[in-house]
């Protein structure tokens, strides 16, 4: 008996619900592929979105979430997902080659420069790939002296540090307080922030699969504050914060301690650390707190460009204008990095 025929569909209202249905039972899919981040890359940031899906008899069998990010200072892409660490397609063989079949016509009929993939695992071995980035995950225990135990013996002395010091974590209901740590942090790094919209949407449309942690010291002042995803099983702290005076107190430590032990308390049993690029700083904290280094599979087609896109903080072309956006008051800072940061993804 013929097998139904494949059919490649885009996602509309109507379909939102049977596609997050198929996320959360398809090993493949992370929490960047759940169809909010069609709205929220849309709304927020004003690109062009194109979800496509892979139905037979009825029944969703893979997705590839895309997006288009046009740019006059960084290029012309397709990618799955801006914003997102992990993306790509997900699902069963056959219905994935259709979908990365039509990706690629959707990228040439577009005239984009590339389509990227952030896949957590590689799919084309020959195809030209991104090196720069690694993923932190490791399974925690549902025990805190097991999890602490865990922590190698001088990043554990920082969290008892941070215990000692009379640090208190809290949950906020808003990004109010979260806010100014990071928008604080990046600019001191010397890149943009992304708008304090992007973040307040990112509660709203993922409810209690989205969380603020914000550390305070002894005298209530916020010192260190993170956003995580909920997804299955996983913890995943994405974006953060922290003030100067933070590190003398080990509030940052003492933050991540506090998420993994929430994060346990809820039934999670895998933290993942999230992206870093090789040799910088967040690499090397999160190699001292006992994870291991995963490469991330960021696979590309290329068709304007003879080599892969280098839009990071690590290419030597933009040290200049690092150096000169750390100098700008926070406030313009605040002001001027959405317009650029939304063409970075």
């Amino acid at each position: 008996m013929d097998r139904p025929p494949l059919l490649v569909k885009r996602l509309d209202d109507t379909d939102r619900r049977r596609w997050d249905a198929f996320v959360y039972a398809c090993p493949e899919a992370s929490f960047f592929h759940l169809a909010a981040w069609q709205d929220i890359i849309r709304d927020v940031f004003r690109h062009r979105t194109h979800f496509l899906y892979a139905e037979r008899a009825g029944e969703i069998v893979a997705i590839l979430p895309l997006a288009e990010v046009k740019s006059r200072l960084f290029g012309h892409a397709l990618a799955s997902l801006p914003f997102c660490a992990y993306g790509g397609v997900a699902g069963a063989a056959d219905a994935v080659a259709a979908l990365e079949g039509e990706a690629e016509n959707l990228a040439r009929r577009l005239g984009v420069q590339h389509l990227e993939y952030r896949n957590l695992r590689g799919r084309h071995a020959d195809w030209p790939h991104q090196d720069l980035y690694v993923t932190f995950r490791k399974e925690i225990a549902p025990d805190d002296e097991a999890n602490l135990s865990a922590i190698p013996r001088k990043q554990r002395a920082m969290v008892r540090k941070g215990m000692r010091n009379g640090l208190v974590a809290r949950v906020d209901a808003d990004v109010e307080r979260f806010f100014p740590l990071y928008a604080g942090n990046v600019l001191r790094h010397g890149t943009p922030a992304l708008p304090k919209a992007f973040f307040a949407r990112l509660l709203h449309e993922f409810g209690s699969n989205c969380e603020v942690l914000t550390v305070t010291d002894a005298a209530g002042t916020p010192m260190s504050s993170v956003l995580s995803f909920y997804f299955r099983d996983e913890v995943l702290p994405y974006y953060a914060g922290d003030a100067s005076a933070a590190r003398e107190l080990a509030a940052n430590d003492f933050k991540y301690w506090e998420l993994m032990r929430r994060a346990a308390s809820r039934g999670a049993t895998l933290f993942d650390f999230g992206r870093s690029k090789v040799g910088t700083g967040p690499y090397s904290f999160k190699k001292n707190w006992g994870f291991e280094p995963q490469p991330l599979a960021y696979e590309y087609r290329l068709y304007k460009r003879d080599a892969v896109p280098q839009n990071n903080p690590m290419n030597p072309k933009y040290r200049t204008l690092i150096a000169l956006w750390r100098r700008l008051p926070l406030r313009v800072a605040n002001a001027l990095g959405p317009h650029i940061v939304r063409n970075l993804g």
